[in-house]
């Protein structure tokens, strides 16, 4: 059992918080049993498991581990567990994971898909809530243009409560997104605050992409001008 809090392995995953840590270790860390479960089911490789006997046993996925071997769990101690930990309310796993590839090539959409689209998000709270609602609204994919965050950023897995694992997601620039839209005869319907449509006046029941602009700025022109039709989503 690790009981200090100089141990290296906590220490690195401490240094994972960082995106550059992240890239350079082709390590990202998720907390949790459920995400887990969620990231075991959509093929992620697990490379260490590190569990707080103490917290695990309040879990509502005891089984979790049963699929795992043996080697790779360590367990930690409450301490230990509280230094590592993202959140409140844990239930006392602590995951690390490689990250996968995120192509446009590797989408498969259906026959009649919908999208959802972001620009240059920033915010990795904002985009784990995107990845939520899709998956809630059962989207085909989202595809993430010219991030300013990464989609392993740890505020992007806890916000998105497993959204990364399930929903197909893509990090790619405006440009390939356009392009790969346009050659699958997707609708592209850009959200402005000056627009004079409410998206809920818009028949998706055609292929269809929403696209979300910056938390401060918006669309650039670039999806604006490319847009099928512009469309108001009120907050």
């Amino acid at each position: 059992m690790i009981t200090s809090l100089q141990n290296p392995s906590i220490k690195q995953i401490v240094k994972l918080s960082k995106s550059r840590e992240r890239r350079e270790q082709q390590l990202f860390v998720l907390e949790g049993a459920r995400e887990l479960s969620l990231a075991l089911q959509a093929g992620y490789e697990i490379t260490e498991v590190y569990l707080c006997r103490e917290m695990f046993a309040q879990s509502k996925y005891p089984d979790v581990l049963e699929s795992l071997p043996a080697e790779i769990i360590t367990e930690i101690s409450p301490a230990v567990f509280a230094k590592i930990a993202y959140r409140e309310n844990s239930d006392g796993l602590v995951t690390l994971a490689k990250p996968k590839s995120h192509r446009l090539e590797d989408i498969g959409v259906s026959e009649n898909p919908f999208l959802i689209i972001l620009e240059s998000v920033e915010k990795p709270g904002n985009l784990g809530a995107v990845l939520r609602t899709a998956d809630a609204a059962a989207a085909d994919a989202v595809i993430v243009c010219d991030p300013l965050t990464d989609l392993y950023n740890p505020n992007v897995i806890r916000s998105g409560v497993g959204g990364l694992f399930t929903v197909p997601t893509v990090v790619c620039s405006s440009e390939e997104a356009l392009q790969w839209l346009k050659e699958r005869g997707i609708n592209i319907f850009a959200a402005e605050l000056q627009a004079a449509e409410f998206y809920q006046n818009i028949d998706f029941r055609k292929p269809s992409a929403i696209v979300m602009g910056t938390e401060a700025e918006g669309l650039t022109d670039f999806w604006l001008q490319n847009a099928t039709k512009r469309i108001k989503i009120p907050m």
